[in-house]
């Protein structure tokens, strides 16, 4: 499948007469802010590109990834009818902090809104839907691992609160872990800012990427799968947590 731009930022993955499918930058909302129209997002980007575009389905703002938007009425139903079943393959990396105790498994946990907290979720085992992720451990380091996260249910901030929720929150999540960059002092040893410079984060921005997105093509009557390659603060990340802080098992 051909990939095209048309923003420096934003990657068209693939296009048909249907969908279109981007891999989406941190910091690029998916649908306009109720308070301020201009302040960027996808919704107004593809509509100034094609006339007419539908919201499927969305990213956190500081999420990076693979997102669907459909071009028509017929293929909106379609795909929204598939979110709202759970009949969408989602799979997500993460970067979490800690190791976990079983490296493949399911949280549980009923999610609902946070009346305390204006657009949070929490756990909440008496009026919360039932909301399921499945993970595998991918890799571990020194403080944190890499997990494949596959969210079977779709609710806001699903993964978020989840890990969480078992002690194990994103690596940097202002808002569920209280983190908001991370440093390469922090996982070099023996690492030293220079005099008069001021070190730059590595990241930050959720530690949380839509890495592959797979569904029915209602028209091409086949399965078909979209997968968006890891933002450079993302992979350099990762790449000096292996160089620096790998956990040999």
């Amino acid at each position: 499948m051909k990939t095209t731009e048309f923003s420096p930022e934003i990657e068209i993955i693939y296009e048909d007469e249907d969908i279109v499918v981007l891999n989406k930058p941190a910091g690029v909302l998916t649908i306009p802010d109720r308070f301020s129209r201009a302040i960027p997002n996808l919704y107004d980007i593809l509509s100034e590109k094609y006339g007419k575009i539908f919201v499927v389905h969305r990213l956190d703002k500081e999420t990076s990834g693979v997102i669907c938007f459909a071009k028509n009425e017929e293929a909106h139903a379609n795909l929204s009818e598939k979110f709202e079943e759970h009949d969408v393959n989602k799979v997500y990396l993460a970067l979490i902090t800690g190791h976990l105790r079983n490296k493949e498994g399911r949280i549980d946990l009923p999610l609902s809104e946070n009346e305390k907290v204006p657009g949070t979720m929490k756990v909440d085992y008496e009026n919360g839907k039932r909301s399921i992720t499945e993970y595998r451990v991918l890799e571990e380091f020194e403080n944190y691992s890499l997990v494949e996260v596959r969210p079977l249910t779709g609710r806001m901030h699903q993964i978020r609160v989840h890990f969480k929720a078992i002690g194990h929150p994103l690596a940097i999540d202002s808002v569920y872990g209280g983190r908001e960059e991370i440093f390469l002092s922090e996982i070099k040893k023996k690492y030293k800012v220079k005099e008069n410079e001021t070190e730059r984060p590595l990241m930050n921005r959720l530690t949380l990427h839509a890495l592959k997105l797979g569904f029915f093509h209602f028209r091409k009557k086949e399965y078909v799968e979209f997968e968006a390659k890891l933002p450079k603060d993302f992979e350099s990340l990762i790449r000096q947590l292996r160089k620096h802080s790998k956990v040999e098992t």
